[in-house]
């Protein structure tokens, strides 16, 4: 094959038939279809800014037989690896348990829809989308138009998992950089199996799409009428949920039965379903089986309690393990007739394995249906956990497990004297780990005693909406680069949270200053979980649309594609730059134009750290909340130390901007106080016009002073390029303080670039259009 006058390999004709090359919807760039190698130069320059920073929680390898290796001071192990390149690999090793389960979810649900619509289902996500796959178009080079181009793609990802897992075998790679690189190769594809996954589940399902004011879902406890059947669904994987939905409506009993979800199950089922309901995020999982008011719990995968069978069987709900990734042990009853495996779970309360999910959902509905009458649903009452609340005798054992350190025994001491405030503030701070009552020595039943401070209060969560639509994109394209609407936040991941109430303070603080605000998975449903003095969610008090003010549910966790997908489309739309395979350009002109940061504040699980690491590689920050630092390595710079080199593009000369814009790529913050100033500090970019400059030092000095307090930030200088930079408001203020230090003014880059920085194929006219 000769393409462009140039003979291409055998593995690139491969790569071009594959991608459907010949379709000349946009030229094939320089990488379609990238492996480990391909983007390497890239990484290397993010990596040579933004250093790893390890914190070991080990100083011990333990990785092979030739093991224990103690790694400190210099010491490498038997296998030659230092301690550097030992957390890196960790890093790895989380990023592709990831990537994996994101990629395993999209192959699923694209096996479920292909077997129900056939691979020629056509993808069209309505009127306002024609970039349906930034990611993929981006990374594979191909504009997948029926869900069989979507398996193309998937494809690509395991292929890639499989040679990046291979690299983790003891006697392999030796770089801790070259780990970091292999973690952000890992970390991309996760995002096209997001994408992948999410863009199935429209077409396939028929959820949200092309629209911006999606319904207001009902949220909390209270939202669920324990007086009929109750289905809770904990999982990620809406092949379960959905044919649930499907039974009761094909039976007239969407009235009779109560569906609830918790974690990104609710999500997708509230996508599908205007009657279900959202119980909560991961973290009140284990309080709300303990309840019992679910009749029958099905699990499907990813970020499900790995003891709900022993859960559930303490309080007589019934369990169905729905699919392969986590059977629990229990017998395989997907081939057995249905009204067997009614009569065993009713009569016999034996838990199943159901791996057919039409089968799953006809057996859950019936199950719910023959055993609600027959069992108790009542909270706990303030007498009765009062009784339970004596028995403590505030050892602080529990405190000593908490992962934030609370002091329970204070709490339940208090519950004891009848006061129920600190118990009430601890139940809202609470990740739901239940250490602290299976380390007890009193047997105190900490969590029952915590549902007299479970609010029944509903609040509520607006539906995920799915992709950024284009007219918006154009809209804000403009605005965005420019600096005028100040940044997009994106609250993202999981609910291992110091505060439960910090995500909803933090997008009411960022939607008030005119930011975009998006949110997924559980930080989507805890922002919702707060109301103001007027009784409002911050879902009720702002706009859903993707522009200055506006906070938008983009959906679950496979839907964080779509936010990775809107920073691409910005360059593709706006900026008509072409994205085929052509992932450095797209993350280039993220780094340097587009003013957006990640925020990961309760982040726990393997996937949380491909999704945050995914967005790094294309240019985008992420402030990860304090458990974060669990991870054991964050992407830090040293300010003025560092080399912050551009080129600029329209002069075709090297130019040292010495503004750290952005000055990290992943940071861990202690509070929200200290976050908050940070994140509107990394929405800083070297392509800010003065006005837009302004706008942004105003949000970074305001949110410092009110949120640490004293005067200037110690670094304002660093981001004040010439006078018109400087806020009005503080403009007498920040003069005299530049002029105390010295500072001279500096002129803003006008067209800034990393490509022709590094070694790359990339020419330096491809970032001009």
């Amino acid at each position: 094959m000769v393409v462009e006058g140039k003979k291409l390999s055998k593995k690139l004709e491969e790569i071009h038939e594959k991608i459907k090359a010949e379709i000349p919807w946009e030229p094939v760039g320089p990488t379609p279809m990238p492996e480990i190698p391909d983007l390497r130069q890239w990484d290397m320059r993010l990596l040579k800014t933004y250093a790893p920073f390890y914190a070991p929680f080990c100083d011990l390898c333990c990785f092979c037989t030739y093991g224990k290796c103690d790694l400190t001071e210099g010491r490498r192990g038997a296998c030659g690896i230092d301690i550097a390149t030992q957390q890196a690999r960790f890093v790895l090793l989380a990023c592709l348990i990831g990537c994996s389960a994101h990629a395993a979810h999209g192959g699923h649900i694209l096996e479920f829809l292909i077997e129900r619509h056939g691979p020629d289902k056509k993808i069209d996500l309505g009127t306002f989308i024609d970039v349906e796959a930034p990611n993929i178009r981006t990374v594979v080079g191909l504009k997948p138009e029926t869900l069989g181009d979507l398996q193309i793609a998937l494809e690509y990802v395991f292929k890639e998992i499989a040679h990046l897992l291979d690299s983790c075998h003891t006697g392999q790679e030796g770089s801790a950089l070259d780990y970091e690189s292999k973690a952000l190769h890992a970390s991309m594809l996760d995002h096209v199996g997001m994408e992948i996954a999410d863009i199935a589940q429209i077409v396939g399902f028929g959820f949200p799409t092309s629209v911006a004011d999606t319904p207001l879902v009902d949220m909390g406890w209270g939202a669920i009428d324990k007086s009929k059947p109750v289905i809770l669904l904990a999982g990620h994987n809406p092949a379960t949920s959905t044919v649930v939905i499907d039974y009761l409506r094909e039976h007239n009993l969407e009235d009779q039965v109560e569906v609830g979800g918790l974690c990104c199950t609710a999500l997708e089922t509230t996508r599908y379903s205007n009657r279900a309901k959202i119980v909560g995020p991961l973290s009140r999982a284990l309080f709300f089986m303990r309840t019992g008011i679910a009749d029958v719990i099905m699990t499907d995968e990813q970020c499900i309690r790995t003891d709900t069978p022993q859960e559930a069987a303490k309080v007589g709900s019934a369990v169905i393990a729905c699919l392969d990734k986590a059977m629990y042990g229990l017998e395989d009853a997907t081939e057995m007739d249905a009204d067997e495996i009614v009569r065993r779970m009713v009569d016999n309360k034996e838990q199943f394995a159901i791996l057919d999910s039409p089968r799953a959902a006809e057996v859950a509905v019936r199950v719910a249906m023959a055993i609600a009458p027959q069992r108790k649903k009542e909270w706990v009452a303030e007498e009765e956990a009062i009784e339970l609340a004596k028995k403590c005798t505030n050892c602080g054992i529990c405190e000593q497990v908490c992962p934030n350190l609370f002091s329970i025994g204070d709490g339940i001491t208090e519950v004891a004297k009848g006061n129920f405030d600190l118990i009430r503030q601890q139940f809202l701070q609470c990740i739901g780990c239940g250490k602290c009552e299976q380390e007890c020595p009193n047997k105190v039943p900490i969590f029952k005693i915590m549902q007299t401070a479970a609010s029944m209060e509903t609040w509520k969560c607006r539906a995920g909406r799915g992709p950024v639509m284009d007219t918006e994109i154009r809209n804000v394209g403009a605005p965005i680069t420019l600096g005028t609407i100040p940044g997009i936040i994106a609250l993202v991941g999981c609910s291992n949270y110091p505060n439960i109430d910090d995500v909803a303070d933090m997008v009411d603080e960022f939607a008030r200053r005119k930011y975009i605000v998006v949110l997924t998975g559980c930080a989507a449903m805890v922002a919702g979980m707060k109301k103001d003095k007027d009784g409002l969610t911050v879902y009720e008090k702002y706009p859903p649309n993707f522009d200055a003010g506006g906070v938008i549910n983009i959906g679950s966790c496979v839907s964080n594609a779509h936010i990775s997908g809107a920073a691409i489309k910005i360059a593709n739309i706006f900026a008509a730059l072409p994205l085929r395979g052509n992932y450095e350009v797209m993350a280039d002109y993220v780094l340097n134009r587009v003013g957006a940061c990640g925020v990961a504040w309760g982040a726990m699980s393997q996937k949380a750290a491909s999704i945050g690491t995914g967005f790094n590689r294309l240019g985008i920050p992420v402030v990860l909340g304090p458990h974060s630092s669990k991870y054991r390595r964050l992407f830090l710079s040293r300010k003025e130390e560092d080399d912050w080199k551009v080129m600029d593009a329209r002069k075709r000369e090297i130019v040292d901007t010495v503004e750290p814009a952005p000055e990290h790529l992943a940071y861990v913050c202690e509070t929200k106080e200290k976050a908050m100033p940070m994140i509107a500090k990394l929405c800083i970019r070297r392509n800010d016009t003065p006005q837009g400059r302004a706008i942004k030092l105003n949000h970074y000095i305001s949110l410092y002073r009110k949120y640490i307090g004293g005067g200037l930030p110690e670094d304002i200088h660093l981001f004040v390029r010439r006078d018109a930079d400087i806020p009005l408001v503080y403009k007498k203020e920040v003069r005299a303080y530049l002029q105390e230090i010295g500072w001279q003014p500096r002129e803003p880059i006008g067209l800034p670039t990393l490509i022709g920085t590094y070694a790359t194929k990339v020419p330096l006219d491809a970032v001009i259009h």
